[in-house]
């Protein structure tokens, strides 16, 4: 089975703070992985050196086969798709959905003078069918809700048929419907025939969606636990990720999470 991400030892240093120490992750082709942690835990800067945006400080980063520092990083950008607020605040509130789902084909935002073929629109309006946001076409992105947003930016990461797909925090600041259409379109995703291979960060165990299969947990910028998400998430790595006791209930594939009551044991 092919590694799509490889870390060995990577170590990200800033003035007076390691945002990474010494960090070695392996993440396969048949893989979807959610990385957990606390505001400060590294899950950007992680997600960062995972896009081909940074380089370790120390460490080797291999991403789909190629090494950080001996390869063309703008080619391996072209082979991973990313979805973020970094993306949403580029993208002109009068820019039609398809428009900006589209032009991610010439890795721009806003549309202007380039050319789209019939199979670029095509494309974008069958990556939007299978996301559930077709009606949504004509709409400016300005308008959309929260939830309209994130599933419109994480078809745009789809559009040019990315090998690797990372999500950064694609449930952030939705309300339940919102969550919950989310992340059955991430469910479908995650188990398509020929999707790729997908990493999303969250602070929430109640936003995994059903068909990822591990869970790296981080807390400032080390590795609390990482493997098979139902064999490593428990109450007790999940507890020393955020630096708490907590219980943890999983029923039909989603998980909930909650403070222990005091003088009673994470379970």
């Amino acid at each position: 089975m092919a590694a799509v991400i490889e870390l060995d030892s990577v170590t990200v240093l800033r003035p007076g703070k390691a945002l990474l120490q010494n960090l070695t992750w392996t993440v396969d082709e048949s893989e979807r992985w959610v990385v957990l942690g606390a505001n400060g835990a590294g899950k950007s800067t992680l997600m960062q050196i995972v896009g081909a945006q940074m380089y370790p400080t120390t460490g080797t980063a291999t991403i789909l086969g190629d090494r950080l520092g001996a390869v063309e990083v703008f080619d391996l950008r072209t082979r991973i798709g990313h979805s973020g607020t970094s993306i949403a605040e580029r993208i002109p509130p009068g820019e039609t959905v398809v428009d900006a789902i589209v032009s991610a084909a010439h890795a721009v935002t806003g549309r202007w003078r380039e050319k789209y073929d019939a199979h670029d629109l095509e494309r974008a309006h069958q990556i939007m069918g299978e996301l559930g946001i077709s009606t949504l076409t004509h709409r400016t992105f300005g308008t959309l809700s929260e939830g309209e947003r994130k599933r419109t930016l994480i078809a745009r990461a789809l559009m040019t048929d990315p090998e690797l797909l990372l999500l950064d925090e694609p449930g952030a600041g939705l309300d339940l419907g919102a969550r919950e259409d989310l992340l059955m379109s991430l469910d479908v995703l995650s188990t398509a025939p020929g999707a790729p291979v997908l990493v999303m960060v969250s602070h929430h165990v109640e936003e995994i969606p059903e068909g990822f299969t591990h869970v790296l947990m981080l807390r400032e910028g080390q590795v609390v636990a990482a493997g098979p998400i139902e064999e490593t998430l428990t109450a007790l790595t999940l507890g020393r990720t955020f630096g708490m006791r907590l219980e943890l209930e999983q029923v039909g594939g989603r998980y909930t999470a909650r403070r222990a009551a005091f003088g009673h044991r994470a379970r």
